[in-house]
């Protein structure tokens, strides 16, 4: 028997999209924090403890790891205060401000999506990953072949597209890949697998599956300079 959710924690998910303002979530906050905060971390740290098996270099203290509630309404004409799920992630050691691969984890009461990858790689990254590929797409294809991935996860979508990359061969073995501008994986399961004592074993499965893709990404990632970093930050220009 591992950490799992309970209907409690859902009913308050779904009050919450009906009720999704301060005054009701300060009044429902001590379920808030027992039944959905207690839980979660508690099923981070449970992830943590199998990912050394396979994944070591992702490990992430619970508290980091969990996303917060919160939603940023700065830059949304959705005002809602409060995301009407729980989420979590876990990004390569030492990449974790810089855009690298990682695994996420996202938990509510119309479904769990795992994913893992780069969702929305900036320009430098991407770019670094599309060089890497030029001489390494056989082994990202033998990859996303592999059959536990292709039973765990949903095929690569990657929002290519129309034309090949600037400044990259049209003709190449790798022309379609070079053209993917997303390079995340998604295996979904309906909400309630969140319920079930067996959660946290669904979840690894679908983490262990996708490691070797995260862990190939991770390559090219990691040798984006720092100056490139900066730039797509905007915190400085090229």
């Amino acid at each position: 028997m591992g950490p799992h959710f309970s209907e409690q924690a859902f009913d308050f998910l779904e009050e919450l999209e009906h009720r999704n303002n301060r005054e009701w979530f300060e009044e429902h906050k001590g379920v808030y924090e027992t039944e959905l905060k207690a839980r979660m971390l508690e099923v981070i740290e449970a992830i943590n403890t199998r990912l050394g098996e396979f994944a070591p270099d992702y490990l992430r203290p619970a508290p980091k790891a969990m996303l917060r509630i919160y939603r940023d309404v700065r830059f949304s004409n959705d005002k809602t205060p409060y995301k009407t799920h729980l989420a979590a992630n876990w990004p390569r050691q030492g990449l974790e401000k810089t855009g690298g691969a990682g695994f996420f984890l996202q938990v509510g009461v119309h479904g769990v999506m795992v994913a893992a990858g780069a969702y929305s790689p900036g320009s430098p990254q991407l770019h670094s990953i599309r060089e890497y590929l030029l001489d390494h797409h056989d082994e990202v294809r033998t990859l996303l072949a592999e059959e536990s991935l292709v039973r765990l996860a949903e095929p690569l979508d990657g929002h290519p597209l129309i034309r090949g990359p600037k400044g990259f061969p049209v003709e190449h073995p790798a022309a379609d890949l070079l053209r993917v501008r997303s390079w995340a994986l998604f295996g979904r399961m309906p909400g309630d697998a969140a319920l079930a004592d067996d959660f946290v074993d669904a979840v690894v499965e679908r983490f262990r599956a996708l490691a070797p893709l995260v862990d190939f990404l991770n390559v090219p990632l990691a040798a984006v300079t720092p100056l490139e970093r900066e730039a797509a930050a905007g915190r400085r220009r090229a």
